[in-house]
């Protein structure tokens, strides 16, 4: 199934038939609703490739402005899936898998659109790089945000480096990895990580409000600033996204990952030896 918008007598035709993704156009607005409620929207390759293909596809659309990410059910994302980690062979399937990860966030970072992430319940992981990629985040109060990677001896991936070091500078980006806590939409907000937080089951409609007042100014000239501010960076963005890939695979062979993730699994705490 697809949508239509137009320009002039061309029909440009949206695809909105997904299996983890729904794809809703209203107007100017492209809402992707990441779709995967009994996993906690957590991130496998097949939804982070239907991702990449439908921003690709909305940036395409010149009758599309603005770009809506939320989760379907009791949270945005969890973050990448474990289960889909666990059970890759190598380190050809390891790398497919980081190089779909690294192509999301570029692409939704370098978007020609407004882009919104509103955000409840669990935003973790690469599901909180992914949120970061985006120009504005909303959070309800109660949201669970968390850089968690050190938890399972990793470190995070989807530019989650670069977009912390923009928002709250390297080095606070650093303490915050290293910490790894699990944080409200207040705590979020106090340091700067989200741009605004709403009371639990406000975040849609927060998002809605957002998008009626993008529409009612200068998207254009919004537009341009955003390319002014992020043509310098996605060099960089990509350097970090190269890295991370790299220091990923690394971190997969110590015994501390190997801990991590066997702690996690029989949900307690890790005993962590520095290998």
């Amino acid at each position: 199934m697809n949508e239509h918008s137009f320009k002039g007598d061309e029909i440009v035709a949206i695809k909105t038939d997904y299996n983890s993704i729904k794809v809703e156009i209203e107007g100017t607005t492209g809402w992707i609703t990441l779709n995967r409620p009994e996993n906690l929207n957590a991130l496998q390759l097949e939804m982070m490739e239907e991702l990449v293909e439908t921003l690709k596809e909305l940036n395409r659309d010149p009758d599309i402005y603005l770009v809506v990410l939320k989760g379907e059910g009791r949270g945005f994302c969890s973050g990448g899936d474990i289960k889909t980690m666990l059970s890759m062979e190598g380190e050809g399937q390891f790398q497919t898998f980081m190089e779909i990860i690294s192509e999301l966030s570029l692409v939704l970072y370098s978007m020609d659109k407004i882009t919104v992430s509103a955000i409840h319940g669990a935003a973790a992981g690469l599901g909180f790089s992914i949120a970061l990629a985006t120009d504005f985040i909303v959070a309800e109060e109660g949201s669970k945000i968390a850089m968690n990677f050190i938890g399972i001896g990793l470190v995070p991936d989807g530019g989650g480096h670069f977009f912390l070091k923009e928002r709250i500078g390297a080095q606070k980006a650093m303490q915050l990895i290293w910490k790894g806590e699990v944080m409200n939409g207040q705590e979020a907000y106090a340091l700067g990580l989200i741009d605004k937080v709403v009371a639990e089951n406000k975040g849609l409609e927060e998002a809605r409000k957002l998008v009626a007042g993008f529409q009612r100014s200068p998207l254009k000239a919004m537009m341009e600033t955003k390319s002014i501010l992020r043509s310098n960076q996605v060099s960089e963005l990509k350097a970090v996204l190269a890295s991370e890939q790299e220091s990923q695979w690394r971190m997969r062979q110590t015994e501390d990952h190997k801990e991590g993730i066997k702690a996690f699994v029989e949900k307690r705490k890790p005993n962590f030896k520095g290998q």
